[in-house]
């Protein structure tokens, strides 16, 4: 497909740090939930944030997203400070895809897909390519566009909601734990149609995931929370060592 037809290109950002987290601090009342995060995520790959529950992980991705304004520290997308004052515009350059996919019940799995391009003001036969691209990605007939939510399965709305996190072709993909609740057929058929889009449109990708072979499987990149602090990270290889080890962190 010509990437003309996508409303938004990734091949036009161009920082290498797509993503850069200095000395974010975060907590609720007296409760530390980040404590001096410093991260720099790369550019068109995958990172893993690995960690227990109430480690700091989905704060650390709402942070990202600009839903959460940090007590101290600078977030950076795209080589500059978020803007609180115009989130929404630049969350029009962010997928996001968690848990429970969060599908409209009352609209077609054609406009749940299309719904970001509609607020963005896409031109019909770009939404009309997009759409037939991305339902062809994930393997789903073109018949599914018609029904609603309640007519797939969990894991076909699943892939509805990662179309729909894709649709503007968005240079960041954040991503809380989606595939948690799949059965492990259906996550590994999910995570072929993920490596393909990221062949196919690479783009920075950051993924929320308690499942350490998940991990290994889709990440470049890995980072371990503990407490709200990074206590190990790296590549994809130094995660293998360090499951091998065992370790327990």
């Amino acid at each position: 497909m010509d990437t003309r037809d996508i409303p938004y290109n990734n091949q036009t950002i161009n920082d290498e740090s797509v993503i850069s987290l200095e000395n974010i601090a975060q907590g609720y009342g007296d409760k530390r939930v980040l404590a001096d995060i410093s991260y720099n995520f790369q550019k068109n790959k995958i990172t893993a944030i690995l960690g227990k529950s109430g480690s700091g992980k989905t704060t650390l991705l709402q942070t990202i997203n600009g839903m959460v304004k940090p007590k101290s520290g600078i977030v950076k997308l795209f080589g500059q400070p978020i803007r609180y004052e115009s989130i929404h515009a630049t969350r029009l350059k962010i997928g996001y895809v968690v848990q429970n996919i969060g599908l409209f019940p009352h609209l077609t799995i054609q406009k749940n897909m299309s719904v970001l391009a509609h607020i963005a003001k896409a031109e019909t036969k770009s939404i009309v390519a997009r759409i037939n691209y991305l339902m062809d990605l994930v393997q789903l007939p073109s018949t599914y566009l018609m029904k609603y939510p309640h007519q797939l399965s969990g894991g076909e709305q699943q892939r509805v909601g990662l179309c729909r996190a894709m649709f503007l072709n968005p240079p960041v993909l954040l991503m809380d734990e989606p595939f948690a609740s799949l059965d492990d057929e259906t996550k590994g058929s999910i995570f072929q149609d993920m490596l393909k889009s990221q062949k196919n449109e690479p783009r920075t990708v950051v993924l929320i995931t308690h499942n350490k072979q998940e991990a290994l499987t889709l990440a470049d990149y890995f980072v371990w929370l503990r407490e709200g602090k990074i206590v190990r990270q790296g590549d994809k290889e130094q995660l293998k060592q360090l499951l091998s080890e065992n370790i327990d962190l």
